[in-house]
C-alpha cells in the first residue's frame, strides 16, 4: 500500500487522519516504514534524508546500534514494573551532574507533563497564582500554556484552543522574547507571579536565539522579584551540548524541564531543580504528581545509552556544528531570507533579518516556505513541515548527507 492508501484509512479512524497535528501534511502525509542513521524509508519506497529527527530526540540518528542494544537488553528483563528501578537512579545522577544548580529530579512521560508539573510545583512552592511565559513559546499541550496574545504583548492571555477555560489562562501572562524591560515591567506591577517559564532558545517558532545578556538579565530580574525561573529545555537539553542551554549560556534556573533526547527516542520527560523546591513534590511534600509510566525502564535505558554516548564522544557536537555551518555557507547569498543556526539546530526564515521574537516570526512569508518545503521534499530532504519548527542534524548526518542537503537548499532557494 502507498501513503495515499494509508491516509484514506486514517481519515476514517483518527481526527484529521493523524495522531498529532504537526503531521498533517497536505494533501496527505507520507507514511514511514523504516529508518536507519540519517534516513527514513517511506511506504512509497522513497529514501529521505531526515532533518526532523522525530522533532529533535534522535541526536544519534535512527536506530543507533548502542541505543537499540540497550533497549533490547531491557526488554529481555521486562518493560514496565510499576516499581522503582536502578536505571532511574543512574539517569538521575547523570543529568544532575551535568547541570549545576540541579539537585533533585522527577521522571515523567513527556515534555508536556514535565512543564505542567513544574508550573504546579512553582505555584505550590511560592503560594502565588500566576505565571509568565514568552509570547509564542510552546510548553506542551496542557491548558495553562495554550495561550495566545491578547491586544498587547503583555496582556492577559486568551485561550488558544477550544475547550480551554478563560478562567484558567487568565492566570497566564505573556511578554516578548529578548525584552527584559517588558519582563521587569510585568513583575514590578504584579506581586502574585509564581514563575517565569521560557525556552532559553526558542525552538518551536523556528529558531530564535537569545540576545547577548538576555538570559542573564532574566535571571537577575526574576531573582529580584522573588519569582522562580523555569528553563524549558525539552528541546535544548543535550541538544546544544552536555548541560544544555543553561551551561552554554552560564545561567542557572530554579527549575528545569527535559524531554526528547534524555529518552533516546522513547517517551520521557523530567523536571528538576533546587532541593528545597523539589522536596515539595509528593510524597515528600504537598504538590501532587504521579504517573503509571513515569520512570519507564525502556525509556531510561535508551536515555542512558544516548547520554553516555554523548559523554564519551563530545567531539560530535563540534562535528554537527560544522555540518550546520556548511549548510549556512552554501545558503549564503541565495534567496531573500536568513539562515539561523546554533550547534545542530538550524532554520531558514523567509524574512530579510533573523527574527528576535514571536511578532517578527509572524512576518515570515509562509507561502514561500510552503513552496520551498515541497521542493526540498521532492529533492529527498525531509524538513519539519512548518516555517515555525526547527530543523535538526544528528551524528549520523555524514559528509554525503550534508552535500545532498546543501545541494537541495541551493536549488530550492534559487527557484
Amino acid at each position: 500500500m502507498k501513503s495515499s492508501d494509508f491516509y484514506k484509512r486514517a481519515e476514517m479512524l483518527m481526527p484529521g487522519g493523524v495522531s498529532s497535528p504537526v503531521r498533517a501534511i497536505k494533501p496527505y502525509p507520507f507514511y514511514t516504514v523504516g529508518a536507519a542513521g540519517a534516513k527514513l524509508v517511506t511506504a512509497d519506497e522513497r529514501e529521505l534524508i531526515d532533518c526532523c529527527l522525530g522533532f529533535g530526540p534522535l541526536i544519534l540518528g535512527h536506530a543507533h546500534p548502542g541505543v537499540r542494544e540497550a533497549i533490547e537488553k531491557q526488554l529481555a528483563s521486562g518493560w514496565l514494573y510499576g516499581t522503582p528501578t536502578p536505571l532511574e537512579l543512574d539517569l538521575a545522577e547523570l543529568i544532575i551532574s551535568d547541570h549545576p544548580g540541579l539537585e533533585m529530579i522527577r521522571f515523567v512521560s513527556s515534555g508536556s507533563e514535565a512543564t505542567m508539573a513544574a508550573i504546579r510545583l512553582a505555584r505550590g512552592f511560592s503560594g502565588k497564582s500566576d505565571i509568565v511565559k514568552v509570547e509564542g513559546g510552546f510548553h506542551g499541550a496542557h491548558d495553562a500554556v495554550l495561550v495566545k496574545a491578547g491586544s498587547g504583548a503583555t496582556t492577559l492571555g486568551v485561550p488558544n484552543s477550544a475547550g480551554v477555560l478563560p478562567d484558567l489562562v487568565s492566570h497566564t501572562r505573556q511578554v516578548p522574547f529578548n525584552d527584559p524591560e517588558a519582563l521587569e515591567a510585568m513583575l514590578a506591577k504584579n506581586d502574585d507571579i509564581a514563575a517565569f517559564i521560557l525556552e532559553p532558545v526558542m525552538g518551536n517558532i523556528g529558531l530564535i536565539l537569545p540576545d547577548d545578556g538576555y538570559l542573564a538579565a532574566v535571571r537577575e530580574i526574576t531573582a529580584a522579584h522573588d519569582v522562580l525561573l523555569i528553563f524549558d529545555e525539552v528541546i535544548t537539553g543535550y541538544r546544544v551540548g552536555v548541560g544544555g542551554a543553561q551551561v552554554a549560556y552560564g545561567v542557572s534556573p530554579d527549575l528545569s524541564t527535559f524531554g526528547k533526547i534524555i529518552g533516546g527516542g522513547l517517551p520521557i520527560g523530567a523536571f528538576g531543580g533546587r532541593r528545597d523546591i523539589m522536596e515539595m513534590v509528593a510524597p515528600s511534600g504537598p504538590v501532587y504528581q504521579a504517573g503509571t509510566f513515569s520512570g519507564n525502564p525502556a525509556s531510561l535505558a535508551a536515555g542512558l545509552a544516548t547520554i553516555r554516548y554523548l559523554h564519551m564522544h563530545r567531539d560530535l557536537y563540534g562535528a554537527m556544528e560544522d555540518a550546520a555551518r556548511a549548510i549556512d555557507e552554501a545558503v549564503s547569498g541565495r534567496g531573500s531570507g536568513t539562515f539561523v543556526r546554533l550547534g545542530s539546530m538550524f532554520k531558514y526564515f523567509f524574512r530579510e533579518a533573523p527574527p528576535r521574537n514571536y511578532l517578527e516570526v509572524q512576518e515570515c512569508d509562509t507561502a514561500a516556505f510552503g513552496r520551498f518545503w515541497a521542493g526540498m521534499l521532492s529533492e529527498g530532504i525531509f524538513l519539519p513541515p512548518s516555517q515555525f519548527e526547527t530543523n535538526f542534524l544528528s551524528t549520523a548526518h555524514a559528509g554525503r548527507e550534508i552535500e545532498e542537503i546543501t545541494a537541495a537548499y541551493r536549488k530550492c532557494l534559487s527557484e
